[in-house]
């Protein structure tokens, strides 16, 4: 079969070659952006009289028959067209003639594929932030229901302190609101048009970049034609930015996954979530939230590999730049599954308060409270430390908690204390008294509450 590009050549491309090179097998996603950036190539070039309005007309004409056929699942591909560019332009020659041949006036494949990348991820970045979102009012909802809800906070995975659960849960919101942000300015980078650079050194035609790029809805134009093709940090940007998400699911998911067991019980998740074994039919297996921790490598492993790929190479286009899509379109689908379960998923969890408040009546995550109460006595906090850490390890030893100890007991540690240490070291009192600004008191959280509100408000 003749190649579009096969004048200078005289031997046909090796079949192996052929497949090896060929991307059209990935890069098909693009379609529909391809088609979007050729009808504005199409009609800017009519506008500046490069090529004839009759012309335009029907070569406007053929690639919407050829976006219906995309659009309708009728579109068929050839390896032996090697991409999406090349398989668009072949059906419009086949579809309308000659007149098929001169939307490439102008442009290479070079500047072309840029821009399907620029249209596509504009796209996908816009309807990924708005998962996030949608998860982030899941979130917001469950910590309404769960302001005075108390559960252990932990550092190193051990007890630390008390926390109400809405104070917990809001710490993802915050973490997503700041991948929200991160995509939203993203998108200055993203709306930024390639298309006339062609292969790397603009063209002799009298093209209007501008007019092409206000056709396709760009903020701006690349003012380096070499740049404009090679220039792939947007999507190296977009790659971060869903690796970051993914570092903030895959937290929450493993929280969920130890929330959930037998030994904590903390919440359980929504059947719908879950499968059971083919073997142990008691088990409730929190597989989504495992599958979530499991799919943030992949998202890493991609930023990782356009990021070697990128490394070394000289300006402008290489072949290499091929491998720069199977991973951004991985990552897109990752994060639009991901976030897509993720938020049905937390909105449906019950959380169990009562398994939640035994835990905290049972550890001695009120500790730092004796100390503070000592402290508004006087005692130095470095003594009070240590008389603590002593009261606890009796209380080991006695196999009691802080609470189950008598006034005799702790009276042996200090004479400062007297009865009020049992209204102090109670769970409301712990968590109500950090009132300290992003403190996890309940009228600290329900201003928290407020100000995720508006955030939420603010991007709608």
């Amino acid at each position: 079969m003749t190649k579009l590009w096969g004048g200078r050549f005289t031997k046909e491309t090796n079949k192996l070659v052929e497949e090896f090179t060929a991307s059209i097998s990935f890069d098909q996603k693009l379609a529909l952006e391809d088609i979007e950036g050729s009808l504005a190539h199409a009609k800017m070039l009519g506008e500046c009289g490069i090529i004839p309005l009759e012309d335009v007309k029907s070569i406007s004409e053929g690639l919407i028959q050829i976006k219906n056929k995309i659009e309708n699942g009728n579109m068929k591909y050839s390896v032996e067209h090697e991409d999406i560019h090349m398989n668009i332009e072949k059906q419009l020659i086949d579809l309308i003639g000659p007149a098929g041949g001169k939307l490439h006036t102008g442009r290479s494949r070079n500047d072309q594929v840029a821009t399907d990348m620029h249209l596509y991820l504009n796209r996908k970045t816009k309807h990924i932030i708005e998962l996030v979102n949608a998860v982030q009012e899941a979130l917001l909802i469950q910590a309404q229901n769960n302001v005075e809800t108390i559960i252990p906070g932990y550092t190193h995975l051990q007890r630390a302190q008390p926390v109400s659960f809405a104070h917990h849960l809001l710490a993802y919101f915050w973490m997503l609101q700041r991948d929200k942000e991160r995509l939203q300015d993203s998108l200055k980078r993203v709306s930024w048009s390639p298309l006339g650079a062609g292969a790397m050194a603009g063209t002799p035609f009298p093209i209007n970049r501008e007019r092409s790029a206000e056709l396709l809805g760009f903020d701006y134009v690349y003012p380096n034609s070499m740049d404009a093709v090679s220039d792939r940090d947007f999507i190296v940007e977009f790659l971060s930015i869903g690796s970051l998400i993914m570092t903030h699911i895959s937290r929450l998911s493993e929280e969920m996954v130890i929330w959930s067991s037998q030994e904590f019980q903390f919440i359980e998740l929504d059947d719908s979530f879950c499968t059971g074994s083919s073997i142990m039919p008691q088990k409730k297996n929190p597989d989504v939230p495992e599958l979530l921790r499991a799919k943030t490598g992949r998202v890493y492993g991609n930023l990782i590999g356009l990021l070697t790929v990128l490394k070394g190479l000289p300006l402008t286009y290489n072949k290499d730049m091929q491998e720069d899509k199977e991973g951004m379109f991985d990552t897109v689908e990752t994060l639009e599954g991901s976030l897509g379960l993720l938020g049905p998923m937390i909105e449906t969890m019950k959380v169990n308060k009562d398994a939640m408040r035994e835990a905290v009546n049972q550890d001695f995550s009120n500790a730092t409270d004796i100390a503070d109460y000592l402290v508004t006595k006087g005692v130095p906090f470095r003594d009070a430390h240590e008389i603590i850490g002593k009261i606890v390890l009796y209380a080991l030893n006695e196999n009691k908690f802080l609470l189950n100890l008598t006034m005799k007991e702790y009276k042996q540690f200090s004479h400062l204390f007297s009865e009020d240490i049992y209204t102090v070291l109670s769970p409301e009192h712990v968590v109500g008294a950090r009132q300290s600004y992003g403190g996890t008191s309940p009228s600290q959280v329900s201003e928290q509450i407020k100000l995720a509100e508006k955030k939420l408000i603010q991007h709608l």
